[in-house]
């Protein structure tokens, strides 16, 4: 047990109890390191315990390590042999709360950084972190295992949100994409204006004027999040979906628009075991907030609050819309009718997820930057610490108004790969003149389309992993982050189960 004087000072200080964090923790401690694992919520898996659990994971073999051990004790948790990619949120949060136990590691709930000021660095060096309660934390190396990537932000490390032109690493599918959006797109026909067919009435919410760039240009904008809804269909497990008190029809008028034109699908019912769903986007008005997460990446604490906020009234009215509106057809409101939260589930929030799906926010700019051209295998990686196997894939980014008048979505990418790839360790770490002491496996370098990608829960784990083991090797040498030896890197990770090869 760690003595209460030395409570605050570790040889790893993992921020962000996500999956990512939980398991970077536990490789931590198997390699004798004193670690510490601090969670701004209450809760630890991050997405995986947060409503994500039909897992996106594109190739099943390269899921290696920490991670596949992750998704086989979920197996056992139901009985199997093998290892589960569809489970329950409460069986994934218990096997991260199972780990934490296990392994003995302290983790600090409900500690939060500091939104100013929450880093203190001694020149190319962090020194320590203060929560908003005061609390200082010292380690010899920090891992910032968040989705918005705070940490990494307040160490002074260079990086972008957003999305990159073409240009910028010669890729072909990063930018704005009018014409890849093709799937989770509106039927033709949606008229874009609040009275239709008269344009001085001005768009409807969230409609914007037709692009000011052409396909392939840069802009600002981030790629929609959503809640993963667990419902179930099970009546003596379900809770009624009510009417949010801040509901507004108008954010419903294109959903009622594109029912007119034939859409009937909504969202998905994706099955995880006992009567229960992870329900995703899926269709041209779905899940998906489109053009209302813009600022969350750089926005305080209380204003990402009131976004996530937003979040869960759009989703919940959308369901209450689908099941109670007259202008939905009848069939459609009996379809969707059966549906509700899971009593037994995220019981601490409402039965509804705590966790909005963060699908991007910061990225690190690195000495390697992952883009399309990595992922498609068209160059090459020589210090692979992983392998990501998904599509590229980007939600939509925005809804326009096109030349002939209809509204359109735009930024949805999906592109199948033609085999796993594999991850630079230098996509996790800093430029050496800006920090030697930081990792960062979740807002790691890579362009907007190949974090499309990368960023899928079991390669968020298996980078997690990695990561701790350079730096575990870089305090057994007195080292910087950047002077780890790839082989000696190399030959752990493979001992340890990790697939870094293909």
């Amino acid at each position: 047990m760690i003595e209460k004087s030395d409570l605050n000072q570790f040889d790893m200080l993992i921020y962000g109890g996500t999956s990512a964090g939980v398991i970077g923790a536990v490789q931590g401690t198997r390699m004798n390191k004193k670690v510490a694992l601090i969670e701004p919520s209450h809760r630890l898996g991050g997405l995986s315990s947060g409503g994500l659990g039909d897992t996106d994971f594109g190739e099943k073999s390269v899921i290696g390590g920490l991670s596949g051990e992750f998704y086989s004790r979920v197996g056992a948790k139901y009985n199997k042999q093998e290892p589960a990619l569809l489970f329950e949120p409460k069986v994934a949060l218990e096997v991260f709360e199972d780990l934490v136990k296990e392994y003995d590691i302290p983790v600090f709930y409900g500690e939060r950084l500091r939104e100013k000021k929450g880093v203190t660095t001694s020149g190319n060096q962090i020194e320590s972190i203060e929560m908003e309660s005061g609390k200082v934390f010292k380690a010899k190396i920090f891992l910032d295992m968040t989705y918005e990537g705070d940490l990494m932000a307040q160490a002074g490390i260079t990086y972008v949100t957003g999305r990159e032109s073409n240009s910028q690493y010669q890729e072909t599918y990063n930018g704005i994409q009018t014409a890849t959006a093709v799937k989770n797109q509106l039927p033709l026909g949606v008229d874009p204006y609040v009275i239709q067919g008269e344009p001085s009435s001005g768009l409807l919410p969230s409609v914007n004027p037709a692009p000011e760039n052409q396909d392939g240009e840069a802009d600002n904008r981030i790629q929609a999040y959503c809640y993963r809804m667990c419902l179930t269909d099970v009546p003596e497990n379900r809770l009624v979906i009510e009417k949010p008190n801040d509901y507004d029809e108008r954010e419903f008028e294109l959903l009622f628009r594109s029912i007119e034109q034939g859409e009937k699908t909504f969202f998905k019912f994706n099955g995880v075991p006992n009567r229960k769903t992870d329900s995703n986007n899926d269709s041209g008005f779905s899940t998906d907030y489109i053009g209302m997460n813009y600022d969350y990446p750089e926005a305080s604490y209380l204003e990402r609050e009131r976004i996530a906020k937003k979040h869960e009234t759009y989703q919940k009215g959308l369901v209450w819309t689908l099941q109670n509106h007259p202008r939905v057809p009848t069939e459609i409101r009996e379809r969707f009718a059966p549906w509700g939260l899971p009593l037994d589930e995220f019981v601490e929030n409402d039965h509804w997820t705590p966790q909005l799906y963060i699908r991007e926010s910061r990225r690190m700019v690195s000495s390697v930057v992952m883009n399309d051209n990595h992922i498609m295998s068209k160059l090459p990686i020589e210090d692979s610490v992983g392998l990501g196997a998904y599509t590229m894939d980007s939600h939509n980014v925005q809804r326009y108004v096109d030349e002939k008048g209809n509204v359109r979505n735009e930024g949805d990418v999906q592109i199948p790969i033609p085999k796993p790839y594999p991850i630079s360790y230098r996509s996790m770490i800093p430029l050496e003149e800006e920090c030697t002491n930081l990792m960062v496996p979740v807002c790691l370098s890579a362009s907007h389309i190949a974090y499309g990608s990368i960023r899928m829960e079991p390669v968020f784990m298996v980078l997690a992993q990695s990561a701790v083991t350079a730096a575990a090797l870089a305090i057994e040498e007195q080292i910087s982050i950047q002077q780890v030896n790839y082989q000696k890197l190399s030959q752990r990770l493979v001992e340890d189960g990790q697939i870094i090869s293909f």
